[in-house]
């Protein structure tokens, strides 16, 4: 199902070497300072998958509440996105960095007040303004590895970048579990969150000033399209594309809309927002969403009729979504199918196995991926985790390895479908980055849903939401080269 990559290459950027570019500079400083920040996102991501659970015990709310914390993260995903990619087209890269870590720093102090404070919403605002620095972060750091050197090297770069940051994976809910679990119930349940986060509002501060002088090039990505620059510029949507893009945005909006607006109505309810202005709001929100996008691919047509840069999107959305949904509930899907064992141990499991195979994975898929073709890669991974989420359906000890066998798997599944999306696309890599970003809401969605599953049914049944996510990323690497081939020839 794999096969080797084959040693010439189309994009006509031969020469340079995995951190040096074709003119000979080499880069590898550079991407060693940006990959530390994905240890540090990575950490912050590895701390929110332990808080579902905490959550749901020191503020006595259910699952499919706890899965707020995720929608807090990956909304400010979805709404950050593109400022953060604008950001970088004004300021540059170095710029986007320093607005990204200034963000991270406000909301990890803002946990102190959070903590006396002690209501969900306090909680949840610190998550979103730290998700909006990483947003800023992951628009950008994922897109420059691929820059930083030969573009045929672009997805082993950011895999070895997103190595560190399975990283960070592991030690969150590692030094982030021995503080919030270990830290007693009652008035002081939440008094642990205070000193993980004010080590990370640390850590980002100090790396404000390391950034500020550190040497951060605004090199620019190759557009493999044979299209002139003329006729870029000159490009747009024929009167029967307008009406398909119509047609298309309505109907990802309405999807989207299915699973937001419940997640919406959340939200609306924990902070005691008067009901009667829910249902203008939630449909003025609707209507400004559907014009906004429709503004954006018909002013952007010639990067969206790019289908390996659309189906990109698609996929990562799945991706997260079924990433999030595991990651999320990894805690409550061990303590369901082995009572005997601690919230404390589950958590430790979730870094010291699950977070370690996900690393693992990194690390053998960055060697994988420079001998093989990464799109049949991601395909083959893909195909593995269907039939590993199928088995965790079933529970019990052996869905457990299951679950954790996922983890190994998915682990190259976003650098790779992030560098596979925006192969190619010149001056719209940074826009294009943005939106794949944007993508990333899909992990508010999951974890709601999931929960949803898992309180009306069981924790073993909602699987079936990271099950069907997979389906679609197995066919999305299959059909990828011939994708790709014809947008280059347009």
């Amino acid at each position: 199902m794999i096969t080797p990559v084959q040693s010439s290459n189309s994009s006509g950027a031969t020469g340079g070497g995995l951190f040096r570019t074709a003119d000979g500079k080499n880069l590898f400083l550079t991407f060693a300072l940006v990959t530390s920040l994905f240890l540090l996102w990575g950490f912050c991501n590895g701390m929110i998958d332990i808080l579902n659970k905490h959550f749901q015990d020191s503020l006595h709310i259910n699952k499919e509440q706890s899965g707020l914390v995720q929608s807090a993260n990956y909304l400010a995903y979805f709404l950050m996105a593109i400022p953060a990619g604008l950001i970088a087209r004004k300021f540059g890269y170095k710029g986007g960095i320093l607005v990204g870590l200034s963000l991270i720093a406000a909301g990890a102090f803002w946990f102190i007040p959070a903590v006396s404070i002690g209501a969900y919403w306090a909680f949840l605002l610190g998550l979103f303004v730290i998700a909006a620095g990483m947003t800023c972060l992951e628009t950008i750091a994922n897109p420059y590895t691929t820059v930083l050197g030969a573009p045929e090297h672009g997805a082993t770069r950011i895999n070895i970048a997103q190595t560190i940051n399975g990283g960070g994976w592991i030690l969150g809910p590692i030094v982030g579990g021995q503080f919030v679990f270990g830290s007693g119930d009652g008035a002081n349940a939440n008094a642990g969150l205070s000193t993980p986060y004010l080590g990370i509002g640390i850590f980002a501060a100090i790396w404000v000033l390391v950034f500020i002088f550190a040497p951060v090039p605004d090199l620019h990505a190759v557009d493999e399209s044979k299209k002139s620059a003329d006729q870029k510029i000159r490009l747009k949507p024929a009167g029967g594309q307008l009406a398909a893009i119509g047609i298309a945005l309505a109907v990802v909006i309405g999807l989207l809309y299915f699973f937001i607006a419940p997640i919406l109505g959340l939200i609306w309810t924990l902070l005691n927002m008067p009901p009667a202005l829910f249902q203008p709001t939630k449909y003025g929100l609707l209507v400004a969403a559907y014009v906004a996008a429709f503004l954006l691919v018909a002013k952007n047509w010639d990067m969206f009729r790019r289908k390996h840069f659309t189906l990109g999107i698609g996929a990562q959305f799945l991706y997260v979504a079924a990433q999030t949904g595991i990651f999320s509930f990894c805690v409550n899907y061990i303590l369901e199918n082995d009572p005997g064992v601690t919230k404390l141990q589950a958590a430790h499991w979730l870094g010291a196995i699950g977070f370690v195979l996900f690393m693992s994975g990194r690390l053998c898929g960055s060697a994988v991926i420079s001998q093989f073709k990464p799109h049949l890669v991601l395909a083959t991974y893909a195909v593995i985790n269907i039939v590993l989420t199928a088995v965790c359906m079933g529970g019990g000890k052996v869905g457990m390895y299951a679950m954790f066998g996922t983890f190994f798997f998915m682990s190259v599944m976003f650098p790779t479908i992030f560098a596979l999306g925006i192969r190619g696309l010149g001056d719209y890599t940074k826009l294009g980055s943005s939106l794949i970003v944007m993508s990333i809401v899909g992990g508010a969605i999951a974890a709601p849903f999931m929960g949803h599953i898992a309180d009306t049914h069981s924790m073993r049944t909602g699987f079936v939401v990271p099950l069907v996510c997979f389906v679609f990323i197995a066919l999305y690497g299959f059909v990828w080269q011939k994708l790709e081939a014809k947008d280059c020839a347009n």
